[in-house]
Order: structure tokens, then C-alpha cells, then sequence
């Protein structure tokens, strides 16, 4: 479904990304793990169209998009859930969710409004209400849910596990899970790396701007240098 051949990427002067190759196939969930600073959300912008490319291809469902503008992307099936959540404060739950589904005018966005609500039964309690009122994990719900609302083929989280208790980590990798019974593709990048590796199919581990391992997620977590560097074992 995703695949990246060769990608580049610099800020200024600086070269942050060199030469990433990798795959995401359909019906997966694919994590990739890696310190802060890694690279790892700067992947994701040029997944997302936000940061450009200046070497390499992206190819999504078979077709190039590594220059394509990031609204084309959305409405090929590629959304992301950024870092940080970066929900609409002043609006209400229910408007959030709403202008995830911006490039529909159907009868359907009522439909997955529903189907977001029955995922975060707690989204539907708090649906009237401003979204800067809720929890640190609530507000992370509703970014995923907002990126449902634009009913990707591959969602792309940012770090979904970012300052929340570990028992809401648990709940919210857990919503990750589901959602391949939804017929969404995952690729998650993540901090957390036992949390991420423990619901995927696999697993990539990116240092420095280069990806140094990829392997089925059992076998990264049974790794002994994930597990040194990564897992704290």
C-alpha cells in the first residue's frame, strides 16, 4: 500500500533523512520505533506532504505521490494523526470530528461520525462540548477519530502514546489494534517502543535518520540490542 525508495530529506543545509526505504502492505500495522530526534515524525511530514522531498519516491496504492500536495493525499487515503494531537480547542468535539470529514459532502459523514462515537464512547458524552476542556487522552481519541472522519486506507499516528498514563496508552494502542478489523492500515511511529511493537505485524528501528533494523515486531522485541536500547531490558 506505502512504499518509500531512497527518501532524502534536509532542513536548510542539513541532510536529516538519508536514503529511507521501506513498506507498508495492506491490513497491517507497521511501527516505527526510535529515540527523540531520530527522524522519525520528519517521516512522517514527507509521508504527509508537509515536508518535501528533495530525494527519493513515495509511492501510495501504486501511484507516485512524492510531490503531491497533502489535501490530494488525504483524498487518496493517506491521513495523518500528528504529534501533539493539534485539535481545534475552541470548537466542539462534534465540530472537530466534522472538519476531518472536509472533503465530503455526503450522507455518509453521518455514518462515521457514529461509527467515531461507537470507537470513543466517550467522544459522544462530551460531542457538545469545547475539545480544550478534555484530558490529555481524550484529546488524543479525538485526534484519532478526526483522522478516521477523513476514512483513510492508511492512517499515519504520530506518537499517540505522547504524555498520557500507562493505562490510557494500553486503551488508546489497544483502539490502534481494532482497527484492522476496520479495514484501516497503521503505520504508527512511536517513543513507547514495547507498546508500539507489542500490536504490530512489524516493525522498523530508525537511529539518526536511517533505518538500522526490520523485522517481524516478535522478532525486534526478542532482539537483544532492541531490547538494550529501546525496552530498557
Amino acid at each position: 500500500m506505502l512504499s518509500v525508495n531512497g527518501l532524502r530529506t534536509r532542513y536548510g543545509r542539513i541532510e536529516v533523512l538519508h536514503g529511507i526505504d521501506l513498506e507498508v502492505h495492506s491490513g497491517e500495522i507497521v511501527t516505527l520505533v526510535g529515540a527523540n530526534g531520530a527522524g522519525k515524525t520528519t517521516l512522517l511530514r514527507c509521508l504527509s506532504g508537509i515536508q518535501p522531498v528533495t530525494e527519493g519516491t513515495i509511492h501510495f496504492r501504486g501511484d507516485n505521490i512524492t510531490t503531491a500536495p497533502s489535501y490530494a493525499r488525504v483524498k487518496q487515503g493517506l491521513v495523518q494523526a500528528p504529534e501533539g494531537r493539534q485539535i481545534f480547542t475552541n470548537l466542539s468535539v462534534e465540530e472537530n470530528l466534522r472538519l476531518g470529514a472536509y472533503q465530503y459532502r455526503d450522507a455518509r459523514v453521518d455514518k462515521d461520525l457514529q461509527e467515531a462515537f461507537a470507537l470513543f464512547p466517550i467522544l459522544r458524552e462530551k460531542r457538545n462540548l469545547p475539545a480544550g476542556g478534555l484530558s490529555g487522552g481524550q484529546q488524543q481519541m479525538l485526534a484519532i477519530a478526526r483522522a478516521l472522519m477523513g476514512r483513510p486506507m492508511c492512517l499515519l499516528l504520530d506518537e499517540p502514546s505522547l504524555g498520557l498514563a500507562p493505562i490510557l496508552v494500553d486503551q488508546i494502542l489497544e483502539t490502534v489494534k481494532s482497527l484492522k478489523e476496520l479495514d484501516v492500515t497503521v503505520f504508527v511511529v512511536e517513543q513507547n517502543a514495547f507498546a508500539a511493537l507489542s500490536i504490530a505485524d512489524r516493525g522498523y528501528v530508525m537511529e539518526t535518520g536511517q533505518i538500522l533494523m526490520a523485522a517481524p515486531a516478535n522478532d525486534l522485541l526478542a532482539d537483544d540490542r532492541v531490547r538494550e536500547a529501546y525496552l530498557g531490558v
